[in-house]
């Protein structure tokens, strides 16, 4: 027995090297690429790297030290801890700004592939039975990918973001009952607080991305199991080996995991990163020293969260201020505005496939051939998109129109509860005439049934 074969089968014995080879067999669709979703891991993982560089030399304290750097009109101030570390590493550090971009421009796409991703998923109907767990989990992701945002958000805590991020503590402090609570746990008292950052930090470094991280480990645990949904095959299709049915859901036709699909994936990587950095080496991001520090004294002019947040203050923005008890609970706008509605809208995401409910499919669904559903999925996008212009209210009213929020805001609100609904009717009535017959439904359930991973066989296109 050879040296190599002798290490293979100590590894073997003890990793079971022989499903290790099935899984690199593993296929996957060539006719749909998925990329979204390897975008969306692909930036987790430059966050954590570009996070680690940070790390290093951001200093989670709002204690007052004196600066000494590069920006001369702060020479020699008093200034929070947390403040003057992120001027430190921005001005002073090598490689810092560039770093501290790039984590900025991954944050951003990381949260935008996330949402693309879903959108894909929705509209091709990649979520129905028996993938209902894995929509579930990466509503939760797309939760968490915010909330790691905006964590991140406060930590410079110069004065636009300290300003801002006390907009998510009087949403906390809202909610009946616990506000005060959970104001404390998390924000560590009023805010700010000398606990706020370092709260805060601890959320943004290691509570949510080891939250994220469990959740990817999830979601691709079960992708692994159940398998990639496929498009439909418009004819018997020949597979590289043997003709394959188009109907057939046991064998997957696509790319072997390695090398084929790994070389892929390899491109997807260099070239997110390749893009992230022509964004952090030419776009600006948050400009700290033009803020100047925390000043509890003083707003700025303009204040408004990052666009994948901006919905959410939009409603914030249309609500009207109500003020009630019911029992020992205070209900007022900011809860109903920051937490409920917010609450709802991802609720009904969540459960969307519980309502959309279908017999086990594996090839996904053209959205031309599904009204309703199509529907209501261009009724939510055109929901969002208004809350979210909603929040955008004061530039609107003063920049575009030259006239005041108030002429505006019924304006708003009336399109926000018109014009998803008409959108989505007008989708409905539109689509509505390719919807298949009942008799061409029975066909399509022929697609049905849970994919068994024991009788997955990889069926390359091309040179697999």
């Amino acid at each position: 027995m050879s040296r190599a074969k002798a290490v293979y089968d100590w590894f073997d014995t003890r990793l079971d090297l022989e499903n290790g080879q099935k899984f690199l067999g593993k296929a996957f669709p060539a006719e749909d690429s998925f990329l979204l979703g390897e975008v969306a891991l692909f930036c987790f993982l430059l966050l954590i790297l570009s996070g680690v560089f940070l790390g290093f030399f951001f200093e989670p304290s709002t204690s007052d030290v004196e600066y000494d750097g590069s920006v001369q009109k702060f020479q020699g101030e008093e200034m929070p801890e947390a403040f003057v570390s992120v001027l430190h590493i921005t001005y002073d550090v090598p490689f810092g700004m560039f770093i501290r971009r790039l984590h900025h421009w991954a944050a951003h796409l990381f949260v935008a592939s996330i949402g693309l991703h879903m959108l894909r998923v929705f509209f091709t109907g990649a979520y129905r039975n028996p993938r209902e767990p894995n929509w579930v989990v990466g509503t939760g992701l797309a939760a968490l990918s915010m909330g790691a945002a905006y964590t991140g958000y406060a930590l410079p805590f110069d004065e636009f973001a300290a300003t801002a991020t006390s907009i998510g503590y009087n949403l906390t402090i809202s909610i009946p009952l616990l506000g005060d609570f959970l104001g404390q746990v998390v924000f560590g008292g009023e805010f700010p607080s000398s606990a706020t950052i370092p709260r805060l930090y601890f959320l943004h470094v290691l509570v949510i991305p080891a939250a994220i991280a469990v959740g990817l480990a999830v979601h691709m645990a079960i992708l692994i199991r159940q398998k990639h949904t496929e498009a439909p095959r418009d004819e018997d299709v020949t597979g590289g080996r043997q003709p394959v049915d188009e109907e057939d859901d046991d064998i997957i036709i696509g790319l072997p995991a390695f090398p084929n699909q790994a070389a892929v994936s390899a491109v997807v990587f260099f070239v997110t990163a390749a893009t992230l950095s022509a964004l952090a080496g030419l776009l600006p991001v948050h400009n700290v020293a033009e803020y100047g520090p925390n000043d509890p004294a003083s707003t700025p002019e303009l204040i408004m969260p990052d666009w994948f947040l901006m919905w959410v203050y939009g409603f914030l923005k249309l609500l009207p201020q109500i003020s009630f008890n019911v029992g020992p609970a205070h209900i007022n706008g900011e809860f109903v505005g920051g937490i409920v509605l917010p609450g709802l809208v991802f609720a009904a995401v969540a459960v969307w496939p519980f309502i959309d409910r279908s017999e086990p499919t594996h090839f996904t669904a053209d959205p031309l051939d599904r009204a309703w559903q199509t529907g209501v999925g261009v009724a939510a996008v055109a929901f969002i998109m208004i809350a979210s212009i909603a929040g955008m209210n004061n530039i609107l009213a003063g920049q575009v129109l030259g006239t005041t929020t108030g002429v505006v805001n019924p304006i708003l609100t009336a399109a926000l509860l018109v014009v998803p609904p008409v959108f989505g009717g007008i989708t409905y009535l539109l689509l509505r005439d390719g919807e298949p017959t009942p008799s061409q439904e029975g066909d399509v359930a022929a697609d049905g049934g849970a994919v068994d991973g024991d009788t997955d066989r990889t069926e390359s296109e091309g040179d697999g």
